[in-house]
């Protein structure tokens, strides 16, 4: 044995293992979370691809199902992609359009009530316990307004930044729209392209944990949808019955709101409160808030036992946090796209690293249950495209 194998044995020796043993992992660990350091900064750097693309895949998981269902029927796959895409354009842009419409008829009264309300306000700081001279009134108004001309040139640079956001959103948006055609159009040929990059003995593996991975994300849109669909209707009828100005679009943010999980409707639900409260008063107010919190009963124990927890086995504080670390990264879209990556790599994993992937991708459609075993056919469609590309 050498001088310096000998040097190193020693060392090695005089060193606690439980030590060595900490720096072994130490250092493996650090190299990890460089390479998803590494990664989220690319993504952020990225973002005007990556969200498109990740939007497009949670509309392609949506909206597949049906493609296949006409394609398996016998409609040219072409065909049946233009049919689906044009009918959710035709009835996103009514309801977009019939919402607009509603807004622009209730925003009148509600701004009269608001008036109504500042007024209420200003009568009781005056006259109330507080006993407010009409001068102070009048000297924050003006120091409001100061204020507001005194930062005009950044308004105006927020301005223009708004108008290159909206062209971001723009661009972003044809891009969705793009991906989202060829994805439905023959999004599995593309993914057995991507994964000839793999070893030829492990690209099977990778195949069947990006179905799996996909086909919970099929699960899990389905169930938000349904989950985001009864929360709005619930709290829109409720509005619309105590006569709340603005019912219909409020039942909308709903709606957009419930696709972020636990969060998404109590917020967009507060704002509902918030409106209650100047158009109708507080006892009404009150009543709006009682109704969120049955809605959101309902959905926490009926709607997402039975069917969030079929399509997508997730704890709610994993949820929490990642939807928390979401927000801090990426603002709104990350918070919207967590759960949903979450749910894809919860499921490919598992496959990923289980010792029989066909026999883990099926307990885990078994555990599922109707929201995937419904995609058998699909699977099997799945099975032979992927088989023509192998070429291990």
């Amino acid at each position: 044995m050498s001088a310096r194998a000998s040097f190193d044995s020693f060392a090695d020796n005089s060193v606690s293992p439980l030590v060595r043993k900490s720096a072994a992992w130490a250092w493996r660990l650090l190299v990890i979370l460089a390479a998803i350091v590494t990664l989220l900064w690319l993504v952020l750097r990225l973002e005007i691809l990556f969200v498109p693309v990740a939007l497009a895949t949670i509309l392609a998981a949506l909206l597949m199902p049906v493609v296949d269902f006409l394609d398996r029927h016998g409609a040219p796959r072409g065909g049946a992609v233009a049919l689906v895409l044009l009918s959710g354009i035709a009835l996103f842009g009514g309801l977009l359009a019939f919402v607009v419409t509603q807004f622009v008829e209730g925003a009148p009264a509600l701004v009269g009530q608001v008036s109504t309300s500042i007024e209420g306000v200003t009568r009781w700081l005056t006259d109330g316990p507080l006993h407010v001279s009409p001068q102070q009134i009048n000297q924050a108004r003006d120091a409001v307004i100061q204020a507001l001309r005194s930062n005009q040139e950044k308004l105006t640079s927020g301005a223009l930044s708004t108008a290159s956001t909206v062209t971001e959103i723009i661009t972003g948006a044809l891009l969705v729209l793009f991906t989202l055609i060829f994805l439905l159009h023959g999004g599995r040929n593309i993914f057995a392209f991507v994964t000839r990059v793999f070893p030829g003995h492990v690209r099977v593996r990778v195949r069947d944990a990006g179905r799996a991975g996909f086909h919970s994300l099929i699960g899990y849109v389905r169930a938000t949808f349904l989950v985001a669909l009864v929360d709005a209707t619930g709290i829109g009828v409720g509005l619309a019955i105590m006569g709340v100005p603005l019912a219909l679009p409020l039942a909308s943010l709903v709606f957009l709101g419930a696709f972020i999980p636990l969060v998404g409707a109590v917020v967009t639900g507060f704002l509902a409160v918030i409106v209650a409260l100047i158009a109708k008063g507080f006892v009404y107010a009150l009543i709006t808030l009682g109704l969120i919190i049955a809605v959101q009963q309902l959905e926490g124990h009926v709607l997402q036992p039975l069917v969030m927890g079929r399509a997508v086995s997730i704890h709610p504080l994993a949820i929490i946090l990642v939807i928390a670390g979401g927000g801090v990264l990426a603002g709104i879209v990350g918070a919207l796209l967590a759960v949903p990556v979450l749910a894809f790599l919860n499921s490919a994993i598992r496959v990923l690293l289980a010792e029989d992937p066909a026999a883990e991708q099926e307990a885990m459609e078994a555990d599922e249950g109707p929201v995937v075993s419904a995609e058998a056919d699909d699977v099997a469609v799945d099975r032979d495209d992927y088989s023509g590309a192998r070429d291990d």
